[in-house]
């Protein structure tokens, strides 16, 4: 086989691989989801038990709770709830969650941010209705950023902000109105089965490209190629 072919086949090989081992990296769970109760993942009927990732929306009914629980934090998404998952952080679009964390998992409900004062055990709820946050601090101390600054909330206390714009408000029910949270999550491109087909018919290629023989030399033209 002659070095140039080789090193063709070699640089497809190369090519493919790298890309696809980054994509197979963004597709590693970050959490479990465990439902109790009917919910929705993504616009879809949640299973039991699933892995979820960073972008995935979950959506409960008025009869139903979830869990989310990731290394060093656990999220308990109330009845009612609409909750995007962000890995290190949690955004609440309507209803309530309880966040226990000694990662410092943080909590946004529109222009507000709920974080914990800390990285000791942080056990803080909050809840969003209709534009109103309320933040209750049960354990630990959290601070609370917005448009109007940073304050801290001792723990056993609470306190009340207004989470968003008139012109927000209306797009987050406009949302909620529309029903089950829609499907979210990587392109198709992204997906597992595609990478390794992709890696499968590059390495079938390399393959076919190192066993092929060469081509007979022609008594005309005794080198390959010819010159």
């Amino acid at each position: 086989m002659s070095e140039s072919r080789l090193r063709c086949a070699v640089c497809c090989l190369l090519a493919i691989l790298f890309p696809a081992q980054g994509m197979l990296a963004g597709e590693t769970a970050s959490a479990m989801l465990y439902t109790n109760g009917a919910a929705w993942l993504n616009g879809s009927e949640a299973p039991k038990s699933a892995a979820v990732f960073s972008g995935d929306m979950l959506q409960t009914r008025p009869d139903s709770t979830a869990s989310i629980q990731a290394t060093g934090s656990n999220v308990m998404v109330l009845a009612d709830s609409l909750v995007k998952f962000e890995g290190p952080a949690v955004e609440l679009e309507h209803g309530a969650v309880r966040v226990t964390t000694s990662r410092g998992l943080v909590a946004r409900a529109g222009d507000v941010t709920v974080t914990p004062a800390s990285n000791s055990w942080t056990e803080f709820q909050v809840t969003d209705v209709d534009g109103r946050v309320q933040i209750a601090a049960n354990k630990g101390d959290v601070t609370v950023q917005d448009d109007k600054g940073t304050t801290t909330v001792t723990q056993g206390q609470q306190t009340t902000r207004d989470d968003t714009s008139d012109t927000e408000k209306k797009k987050k029910k406009h949302r909620r109105a529309a029903g089950a949270a829609p499907a979210a999550g990587g392109g198709i491109m992204s997906s597992p089965p595609v990478v390794y087909g992709g890696l499968a018919a590059v390495g079938g290629a390399a393959v076919w490209i190192w066993l092929r023989p060469e081509p007979p030399v022609s008594p005309a033209c005794p080198t390959n190629p010819c010159q």
